[in-house]
């Protein structure tokens, strides 16, 4: 079986899990049909989990030098915004940079780390071949003999690509997605908004404007260039007809009677209507097919989640299928991609759901929530804190593995001073988990830490001010930033058999589904 993997789809999600796929050696072919980068696209906001995972990487200077920078996130357009500067990260604000550029930054360096990137190149098929088509014997968890064959269509002709693994990262129209036969649950839209990249000729100050009447719904962002981003929802948006994309007209009278004027808005460059049609993969692998991103899941598109769950779709997978292909890894390890990833999704529904309801409530029960519960956050610091948390991503937790764990197993590893020039994030650039001898026990063996793992030993002087970190002996960080395992053992034999089982458990974990039906394609 070949070690090659195709990913189909170049948007943010392809190219990132291209970046980790190359970073670990793995040859990648990304494949994505539309010649040019998209320049109208949606997601202008790059939240501060993803700028983490992006400086895991060391792959964040970019962004940080172009994107304008807000400490604040919206909850259903509320008037008491969501306040990122107490949330424990070094990155407590969000970027605004069209996804275009984000795309463009992710490509060059998937292209500098040698992943081969063909656009202009259209799947038109992919299947299962070998013994996997015909639903062969399992051998580690995997069909032997399994590959899949994508077809394409390319600008000299089609031709047909053989790989061990295929990614769709091709969008809420996922052929991958088809082809694996995989279901894409959900509902259909019931409420609708508009898009309006337009000049304005007398803009508001400020980096954000939101404004919610029982007229409808208003938010205005600064793009480059001098134009601004209008996202609009009105109560005619209540619907379950689509009537087509908007004029600019449709959103210069529905501005004027929420805002009281138009901003002098001309010259628009998209106009685009989308809605809150809701779907969840039913799995995010079957056999060699995985998905990642909105081959995934589909919502609407509220506070900018979309591009940044994609994100970290890859960032959890990328690691795991580098390890399966390798050998480093058994086959239980990709299967705790869905494990995983999937919860994700279906919280990034109910919380983009229950947006929508908050800002499409335009009736005087819709108001009176709206105000109880913006009330409720202005009043309620772990309210609004939590609410902070998960718009930006960094409350994400993974289940830990059994049922005797240290309260830091799954958790997001903050970038942790180890000493006075060197924090955690510095230690795991180049994608190797990381074992964290934090120097409280001497004398503590590397039993069981192999070259799969980097190990760092926190000389005097390295100092943890946060409290859950204190009494914490030994940590394997895993190569996308979560605890893997963590310790407050001060017995220094005690403590090197457990990190010995602790670096095994990573990359063979126990399955939690032993049953082989999500393995056959």
């Amino acid at each position: 079986m070949g070690k090659n993997v195709v990913v189909v789809g170049g948007g943010p999600t392809g190219m990132w899990l291209a970046c980790e796929l190359r970073l670990a050696g793995v040859p990648t072919v990304v494949l994505e049909q539309d010649v040019d980068i998209d320049q109208h696209s949606r997601a202008l906001t790059v939240h501060p989990r993803t700028i983490e995972t992006l400086a895991l990487r060391g792959a964040h200077g970019d962004l940080l030098a172009e994107g304008g920078r807000i400490p604040s996130g919206h909850f259903a357009v509320l008037d008491d915004r969501l306040d990122f500067r107490p949330l424990d990260t070094d990155f407590p604000f969000t970027l605004t940079i069209p996804q275009a550029r984000t795309t463009e930054l992710l490509q060059a360096r998937a292209v500098a780390l040698g992943a081969d990137v063909r656009r202009g190149h259209r799947v038109t098929d992919c299947a299962a071949t070998g013994a996997e088509a015909t639903g062969g014997e399992v051998a580690d968890g995997v069909v032997d003999g399994g590959e899949v064959a994508v077809s394409v269509q390319g600008p000299d002709g089609a031709y047909v690509l053989e790989a061990a693994y295929v990614v769709g990262c091709d969008g809420t129209r996922s052929l991958v997605r088809e082809r694996a036969g995989i279901d894409f649950d959900g509902t259909r839209f019931t409420a609708l908004g508009a898009l309006a990249d337009v000049v304005l000729a007398d803009p508001p100050s400020g980096p954000v404007t939101s404004e919610w009447t029982t007229d409808g719904t208003l938010m205005l962002v600064p793009l480059s260039g001098g134009r601004h981003r209008i996202a609009l929802h009105s109560p005619e948006d209540l619907r379950t007809d689509w009537p087509g994309e908007p004029t600019l007209e449709e959103i210069r009278a529905r501005v004027r009677r929420i805002a009281g004027t138009d901003y002098g808005m001309h010259s628009p460059s998209w106009l685009s209507r989308y809605g809150n049609t809701s779907r969840l993969a039913r799995h995010y692998r079957k056999g060699r097919f995985l998905l990642a991103g909105d081959a995934a899941h589909q919502h609407m598109p509220m506070g900018g989640v979309g591009l940044n769950v994609g994100v970290q779709d890859a960032m959890n997978l990328g690691w795991k299928l580098a390890a399966t292909l390798q050998g480093r890894a058994g086959d239980a390890l990709l299967d705790t991609y869905h494990d995983e990833r999937h919860p994700v999704g279906a919280d990034t529904i109910e919380h983009t759901q229950a947006q929508t309801a908050l800002m499409a409530g335009f009736s005087p029960q819709g108001s009176a929530l709206r105000s109880l519960l913006g009330k409720l956050i202005a009043q309620q610091p772990q309210l609004r804190d939590a609410l902070a948390g998960r718009l930006s991503g960094l409350s994400v937790q993974y289940p830990p593995p059994g049922p005797h764990h240290h309260p830091l197993t799954g958790h997001r590893a903050p970038n942790l001073r180890l000493s006075d020039t060197e924090h955690l994030f510095d230690l795991l650039r180049d994608g190797r988990p990381v074992l964290v001898d934090f120097g409280r026990v001497d004398g503590l063996g590397t039993g069981g830490v192999d070259a799969r793992t980097n190990r760092y030993r926190c000389p005097p002087g390295g100092e943890q001010s946060r409290p859950a970190w204190a009494a914490v002996s030994a940590a394997l960080i895993r190569p996308d930033g979560y605890v893997g395992w963590a310790s407050d053992e001060t017995d220094p034999d005690a403590l090197s058999a457990e990190t010995g089982k602790a670096v095994a458990a990573l990359h063979h974990p126990e399955p939690e589904h032993p049953e082989p039906e999500r393995h056959h394609a």
